[in-house]
């Protein structure tokens, strides 16, 4: 039961295998027991050594690594965790990343990589043991993203008798979405089966500076309602969704009868920033009753306090069930303080968010 997490570190940079195999092996749960500097070779490496966990470049020799956690997923799911650099061509291919099934990424500097890395060590072994522990699916071959033009409205338009019987919902209402490890995902596949009338919803998912602007255009392209980066001082309205800036936290306050977006510099809460505590706090404020709070897939416990305050408001909470979730840390907690009203497969989530909403009984428990 004491055995080491088994790492294999694929980047084309000497350099970088380098320090990742000695971040890692300077942990006492954990061993690079390989490096690659190509994916070919990585391929070989992972049927001979069956690691744990793989780190993987994107930019590689002979074959993108994109390409080749594609073929991971489908052909023999394990966990990844991505070495992205942090650039805006880099955001968008570590979107692509977590769509294929990667667990998560660390954002490398594009320049003083050796100092950047060495700064981002905690973050890259914390990262390690959580991908350790997820559960990796099987993936199908994903649908090429859209590319350019205006954005692309998904098939998953509910039934005409469904569409428009959200549109009389008062104006006040608002749903609050948490989620971490795993949350790119879990969240499409909650947004993109809502509909264009669906009340205002605000999501913190803990992302670094530079990657939630890619985040909020792809769930944009992909969804029937409006998805953009939360911006201080802006109304929060119906048929739009509004994305944590990374690294900055993101809140709501009211203006008479409006709801309004709050972008601050504070200091990270539960050690995040963004933080699900920070937004679910002020949604429990602000909202109350007329409030509906969703929990899912993310390590730890951020926002599993404030979303009892949410309960204990009036709000009523869905979780996500642990099945479902790649890391069961953050609705477990919330299950534990008492948070959840249901705790649901993720499948499961838009289904019941929309019945509660079109029946008008937010307010009325079982």
């Amino acid at each position: 039961m004491n055995s080491k997490t088994r790492v294999i570190v694929v980047d084309d940079s000497a350099l970088v295998r380098s320090l990742l195999s000695e971040i890692i092996n300077r942990q006492t749960d954990m061993e690079c027991i390989g490096t690659a500097n190509d994916p070919l070779i990585a391929r070989e490496m992972i049927r001979e050594m069956n690691p744990d966990v793989i780190t993987l470049d994107v930019e590689m020799p002979r074959m993108d690594g994109i390409d080749f956690l594609g073929r991971l997923m489908r052909l023999r799911p394990m966990p990844v965790l991505m070495i992205s650099t942090l650039t805006e061509r880099g955001a968008e291919v570590t979107m692509k990343a977590l769509e294929l099934g990667a667990v998560d990424f660390v954002a490398k500097p594009r320049v003083g990589v050796a100092n950047g890395l060495s700064d981002l060590a905690s973050e890259i072994v914390d990262k390690i043991r959580v991908a350790a522990v997820a559960r990796v699916h099987r993936t199908l071959a994903a649908a090429p993203a859209p590319t350019g033009g205006p954005a692309a409205r998904p098939s998953q338009t509910p039934p005409a008798s469904q569409a428009p019987l959200l549109g009389r919902l008062s104006t006040e209402k608002i749903i609050a979405i948490g989620a971490s490890t795993g949350g790119t995902e879990a969240i499409r596949e909650v947004l993109t089966h809502l509909p264009a009338d669906c009340p205002a919803i605000v999501i913190t998912q803990h992302m670094p500076p530079g990657f939630t602007t890619s985040f909020a255009a792809r769930l944009n392209s992909l969804c029937q309602i409006k998805v953009k980066e939360a911006e201080d001082g802006e109304r929060i309205l119906p048929g739009h969704a509004y994305i944590a800036p990374g690294g900055k936290h993101f809140s709501i306050n009211r203006s008479g009868a409006n709801y309004v977006a709050v972008i601050d510099d504070a200091a990270p809460v539960n050690r995040h920033k963004p933080s699900v505590e920070v937004l679910f706090r002020s949604v429990a404020a602000c909202a109350g009753r007329n409030a509906v709070g969703v929990m899912l897939t993310g390590m730890g416990a951020d926002g599993a306090v404030a979303m009892r305050e949410m309960k204990l408001a009036g709000s009523y909470n869905y979780v996500q069930d642990e099945a479902s979730c790649i890391v069961f840390g953050m609705p477990r907690e919330a299950i534990a303080h008492g948070a959840a009203d249901e705790v649901l497969p993720l499948t499961q989530i838009a289904p019941a968010l929309l019945t509660r909403l079109r029946t008008g009984n937010a307010h009325h428990r079982i």
